[in-house]
């Protein structure tokens, strides 16, 4: 496999420089990008037993594939990942779950969470309000037992201590314990998700980035604010993404991330600014939400991830849980049509095909192999204004083109 992914690299820097990809900078990057994730995660799929015919097939599509067929691709392989990672922590957490094999979304013991559109089952005069939706019950597991449960299924989880990065200003990182392979989904990026429309509502507005090291944006103008998450919570609960947990003890108290003073000034958006969003079930102990906290390499160092578009179709609700985002405001949310067992983002509707609302989200995916090592993510800040001390760029024409 080491021959196999080392022709995987070549061919993935070599397609970077492509004058295929020589129009306008941001798509330019953008396509790049895709491209990257296209061999990251197929060449994940393909698994330890892969033959260099099955990377040589892989590699030949990379090159003549349309942009729409790899993201097509980028998104199922990616879902692919998910599923099976909710199906391990069913098993962990879940006291009725039987694996049977079945998707997700067809679970009998999932069944009865309702959507966000309000619908939802009668639960008794002694249950929560209509429009509350039930809490599924899970065993009482701390996230770092399950975490610890989450590694011995899958070979990893992650963890937050000191950064090993050789700045003063780099405070906490994020680490792989265990061995995430090329491809990997290694973090969700977590939080409340902002579309265009109402980037006013995100806290500190015009200055959202000011006092704030925990947001990014997709290509496409989405912008998720991970501070409300903070480091989670210690259990499954319905989570609106206007409070903020406790920051437990392995952020250092004083730390500008464990400022509840702050915290709490930043997270709390306009008023009225949620006005059809009661919030979702979420697992608040998902031991790899914790994207946020991967810290920018620093000299002579390399980055091990990189970010990772992906649209979870709300049609799966028995992943829902799992997806440590939500919505802001009441955006008609974008859609998406069903091709076999996978969704895909699409223009509109077609006869046989059915659309379906998706929650816009990101990733962090491992470029090469992962093993008891930081996190490092490239942040690719823009050029156009001053960057910090700390900041040392991985690719300043990389930087210019996501940002033109």
């Amino acid at each position: 496999m080491a021959l196999l992914f080392q022709k995987f690299q070549e061919v993935v820097k070599t397609l970077a420089k492509s004058p295929t990809f020589a129009r306008d900078p941001r798509k330019i990057q953008f396509e790049a990008d895709m491209n990257r994730l296209f061999l990251y995660t197929s060449y994940n799929r393909l698994g330890r037993n892969a033959t260099e015919t099955d990377a040589e097939e892989i590699i030949d599509m990379a090159s003549k594939a349309a942009l729409a067929d790899q993201q097509k691709q980028v998104q199922e392989n990616i879902h692919s990942q998910i599923k099976t990672l909710c199906t391990i922590m069913d098993e962990i957490l879940v006291p009725t779950f039987k694996n049977t094999g079945e998707p997700l979304s067809s679970s009998p013991h999932r069944n009865d969470t309702p959507r966000r559109s309000g619908l939802s089952f009668a639960v008794g005069k002694d249950g929560p309000p209509p429009n509350k939706p039930a809490v599924p019950e899970t065993k009482a597991l701390s996230r770092n037992e399950l975490s610890q449960y989450l590694k011995e299924h899958s070979g990893y989880s992650l963890d937050i201590k000191p950064s090993q990065i050789p700045h003063k200003e780099a405070g906490q990182g994020l680490f792989v314990d265990g061995e995430a392979d090329v491809g990997a989904l290694v973090a969700f990026y977590p939080g409340v998700t902002y579309s265009p429309a109402y980037y006013r509502y995100i806290p500190g507005y015009p200055r959202v980035d000011a006092s704030n090291p925990y947001l990014i944006t997709r290509y496409d103008g989405i912008v998720i604010n991970a501070q409300p998450w903070g480091t989670g919570g210690g259990t499954r609960e319905l989570w609106d993404g206007l409070t903020m947990p406790e920051i437990e003890s392995n952020v250092p108290a004083g730390s500008d991330r464990s400022s509840d003073r702050m915290w709490k000034l930043l997270s709390k958006p306009l008023e009225d600014g949620r006005r059809n969003n009661g919030g979702e079930i979420l697992e608040r102990r998902n031991p790899l939400a914790l994207g946020h906290f991967a810290n920018h390499p620093g000299k002579d160092m390399e980055p091990n991830v990189m970010v990772c578009p992906y649209d979870f179709p709300l049609t799966d609700m028995g992943m829902r849980a799992y997806i440590p985002n939500i919505l802001f405001g009441s955006d008609e949310p974008a859609k998406m049509k069903r091709f076999g067992n996978f969704w895909f983002k699409s223009g509109g509707s077609g006869n046989n095909i059915s659309d379906v609302p998706v929650l816009k989200t990101l990733v962090l995916v491992a470029t090469r192999a992962i093993c008891n090592e930081e996190v490092l993510l490239n942040y690719r800040l823009s050029n156009s204004k001053r960057r910090p001390a700390w900041y040392t760029p991985v690719d300043e024409e990389e930087d210019r083109r996501r940002w033109s």
